[in-house]
């Protein structure tokens, strides 16, 4: 039989503490974060920020992610955007230091370390969301569109699987390029 690590989250049962209608976007989150960490594994790091064909670099997708669980989750919570949140925003893509604390230079440890905590606020708040909740509207951006609680959390679980899979793509890419090798030959 199959060992249980070797599967998907989602086929490996539930995440403790977290409420059943939230388990498939703790899955996804759980997903994401073990995928993006495997495909970073031994990627140059001379790499991190090209961009091939001109599309996002991997430095761009790797903020990008934890950058998105921040903000929905913060809209989730009914909280309005921080400037501290804002500025990260408007530098998602450069190069630089690491969001919020001023330190590191957007190297892929720090990257994938902010994406790895991101993901655990996020399970932490997942788990203090009631079911109740997830119907409660709240306001979205300077535009203040409504949503709700539920439609921000699945959407930062179909956001990050989005980058996920243009993260993985990019790498590929990148790394066929770089080592000559075809495409098929990285896979996760």
């Amino acid at each position: 039989m199959e060992k249980t690590e070797n599967r998907e989250f989602w086929l490996r049962g539930p995440v403790p503490g977290i409420t059943p209608l939230l388990q498939p976007i703790a899955h996804a989150l759980l997903q994401a974060r073990e995928d993006v960490t495997a495909l970073m594994e031994g990627f140059p790091e001379d790499q991190v920020w090209n961009r091939p064909a001109g599309v996002a670099s991997p430095g761009f997708h790797l903020q990008h992610l934890a950058g998105v669980l921040d903000r929905l989750f913060t809209y989730a919570r009914g909280q309005p955007l921080s400037r501290q949140q804002l500025d990260d925003l408007a530098r998602e893509g450069s190069p630089g230091p690491s969001f919020g604390s001023g330190a590191g230079k957007g190297t892929i440890p720090d990257l994938l370390g902010r994406f790895h905590r991101q993901v655990d606020q996020a399970l932490e708040q997942l788990a203090a969301t009631p079911e109740t909740a997830l119907t409660g509207t709240r306001p979205v951006g300077r535009a203040q569109i409504p949503s709700t609680v539920g439609g921000l959390l699945f959407h930062a679980a179909e956001h990050t699987q989005r980058h996920t899979g243009q993260l993985l793509v990019t790498v590929k890419v990148l790394l066929a390029e770089h080592t000559g090798n075809p495409l098929e030959q990285k896979g996760v």
